[in-house]
């Protein structure tokens, strides 16, 4: 059984710094790629960034790009966003996914399995 499980998320003010982490168990996760979404209310699921496993290739949406920093400990078979310069928009609940697919897919239905979220809220 997978298991993805998201921490970090919480309060902070506009141009600040959080750092999600999601901790990986059930797969061989130097197989796959893994990815940040997030869901804002009232909105589709959106994809934040993402990257494979092995190779370690990265995508980022353009609203996070130079801001956001995705990364993986393959030992620990943990994936970490580290989130800067934080914006009120950027409010929403976090998740962390991973997929069979090759490269990184940017829609959610391509995702398997997912973790239970963690909520980001960016006060001005």
């Amino acid at each position: 059984q997978v298991q993805l499980v998201e921490s970090g998320g919480g309060l902070v003010q506009a141009g600040g710094s959080l750092r999600l982490s999601c901790a990986a168990s059930g797969r061989t996760f130097s197989r796959y790629t893994m990815a940040w979404f997030l869901q804002a209310p009232g909105k589709e699921r959106e994809i934040v960034a993402g990257i494979t496993w092995s190779e370690g290739n990265t995508f980022y949406a353009d609203s996070v790009k130079g801001r956001f920093t995705i990364s993986r400990d393959n030992v620990k078979n943990t994936l970490y966003l580290q989130m800067n310069s934080l914006k009120p928009e950027d409010t929403a609940i976090y998740y962390c996914a991973t997929t069979l697919a090759f490269g990184v897919p940017t829609l959610s239905r391509a995702y398997d399995y997912w973790g239970q979220g963690t909520q980001v809220i960016v006060s001005t």
